[in-house]
């Protein structure tokens, strides 16, 4: 059965018939939408809200936090820039020689009186121990630690920060804070080292609420991480430079946010970092981002369930409404859509009776019809009639050959080609039957009808379907051409197509792919 919808006139009617429906259904689904959309809206502001002010807090967090690094730093610097004076001031060979009772009370005093204050050191220019705050000189060397080399390759007189190490002392991760002592003569005399415990930066940053899965972390501008919260020994000391807020550091400079995915634990964090402002030290705070959003959803959620409970009764009420509006069109629809069928299914038959199902050509039941009718015309107005009859050149073994399915592709595309070729509306091309076709050509005389068929001989041709049982390797046709004169009788009709048939089968026996034909006969 034909779909009703697909028929435009019943589309049509629809639309005029039930306008109600129509606006009804239009209503509906806008105001589900103006729901949808207000709720979207306002889901989607507060989430914007919320990601700010958290983006503000850390923003000043990471503030906050670097001033206070800021000032950590220059406490040590301070204590240690006043050892340096004092070692260079007495001379170090006041310290060689062991006249070094007030020193080491002065450094064991600034390590007790500043909280961030691990230690203070000074080396020999070979890197040996010549004094400490501690109560005894260990006798190993530290000619090997990075902040030594630096400071005997380097004539810099600036506080060097270096790489986190393990105090030889103490055993405890410290980060070194230190400078380069100097002889009267400016060349290398050892180096004055401060450290910093690492657990100083743990006491220090718990006091900050970033949440369970937030993070704080300071590191070095070469990426190396100092501390990272909470604290994971096994961190300390590594690289982190190929990480998302080293990379938006080299991006954006000495202050920046955004949201990152941390390499470390693959958790989404909104990131604020500062650069000190003396110091070549970088500090970040970050809040993970479903913490952020966790209340943000719980709300949304709500909001969402309360409007999709009432979009359903929206829905409910507003079906039964529609439902009511149809039903009292429904019997006229019914009436409507069954004589569009009817009519429908009477074209889809003439159309089925008239054509031929495999070439989409008439079909011989319409040939012999339009024979009859063109035969009584030509009979009256005195014009010529011709037809063409043509078969393919062997057809049976082209399917013995290529098989039945590429036997009735080849038929279609021969039939295309055959209507390609004639030029006129009045012109009937028709598949009499098998693989023989007609074509009814009124007020064609001989001259005409045959040159007609040698155009669709041509036409077959130049298709170059293969036919390895033919002998130019490709399918042919032959053809018969026959003209009845004008003023005929009607019952010619038949010795037309008896001619035509009796030339074509002359083409063939003639040797094929030819036409034969194309005399006037008057009976």
């Amino acid at each position: 059965m034909p779909d009703k919808s697909a028929n435009p006139r019943i589309t049509r009617l629809n639309a005029e018939k039930r306008p109600a429906v129509r606006y009804a259904v239009l209503f509906v689904v806008a105001l589900c939408l103006l729901l949808l959309t207000i709720q979207s809206s306002d889901a989607w502001r507060a989430r914007e809200d919320r990601l700010r002010e958290v983006s503000i807090s850390t923003t000043n967090m990471s503030h906050a936090l670097a001033a206070q690094g800021e000032s950590a730093m220059r406490v040590v610097d301070t204590v240690l820039a006043g050892v340096v004076e004092r070692v260079e001031t007495e001379g170090m060979q006041g310290v060689v020689s062991g006249d070094n009772s007030r020193l080491h009370q002065h450094l064991k005093n600034m390590v007790a009186q500043v909280e961030e204050l691990h230690g203070l050191f000074v080396f020999g220019a070979d890197g040996s121990w010549l004094m400490t705050s501690l109560d005894r000189t260990p006798l190993h060397n530290n000619a090997d630690r990075g902040y030594f080399k630096y400071h005997a390759t380097h004539p810099d007189r600036g506080v060097h920060i270096g790489k986190p190490v393990r105090s030889r002392s103490t055993g405890d991760w410290v980060l070194p804070v230190s400078r380069r002592l100097e002889r009267p003569d400016g060349s290398f005399a050892g180096v004055a080292l401060g450290t910093i415990r690492i657990d100083y930066f743990s006491k220090l940053y718990e006091s900050f609420d970033v949440g369970r899965e937030g993070v704080i972390f300071l590191t070095l501008d070469d990426g190396t991480l100092v501390y990272r919260h909470p604290h994971s020994e096994k961190l300390i000391g590594t690289d982190i430079s190929g990480g998302p807020v080293y990379q938006m550091y080299r991006e954006k400079g000495p202050a920046g946010s955004a949201m990152l995915r941390s390499n470390i634990d693959n958790i989404e964090r909104l990131y604020s970092y500062r650069h000190l402002e003396t110091y070549p030290l970088i500090i970040a705070t970050a809040q993970s981002r479903d913490e952020i959003l966790r209340d943000w959803w719980h709300s949304t959620l709500t909001q969402a369930a309360i409007t999709v409970v009432a979009i359903v009764l929206l829905l409910v009420f507003g079906g039964r409404l529609v439902r009511q509006i149809m039903i009292r069109d429904h019997l006229e629809h019914e009436l409507v859509q069954a004589r569009e069928t009817l009519q429908q299914h009477n074209r889809e038959l003439a159309v089925l009776a008239d054509h031929d199902g495999l070439t989409g050509i008439a079909n011989r039941r319409r040939f012999e019809e339009a024979l009859q009718q063109e035969t009584a015309r030509a009979t009256r107005s005195g014009t010529p009639l011709s037809l063409v009859m043509f078969d393919v050149d062997y057809f049976k073994r082209f399917n013995d050959t290529y098989g039945h399915v590429e036997g009735d592709a080849c038929l279609r595309r021969v039939a295309d080609a055959f209507r390609g070729s004639l030029a006129r509306p009045a012109d009937l091309a028709a598949r009499y039957g098998g693989e023989e076709f007609v074509a009814l050509l009124p007020d064609t005389d001989a001259a005409g009808a045959r040159m007609v068929a040698e155009r669709i001989r041509a036409a077959v041709m130049a298709l170059q379907i293969p036919h390895a049982g033919n002998g130019p390797g490709i399918v042919t046709i032959s053809a018969g051409v026959h003209t009845l004169a004008g003023g005929i009788p009607a019952e010619s009709a038949a010795v037309l197509v008896e001619r035509a048939d009796v030339l074509l089968y002359q083409a063939k026996q003639s040797g094929r792919n030819q036409v034969c034909g194309g005399d006037y006969a008057v009976t």
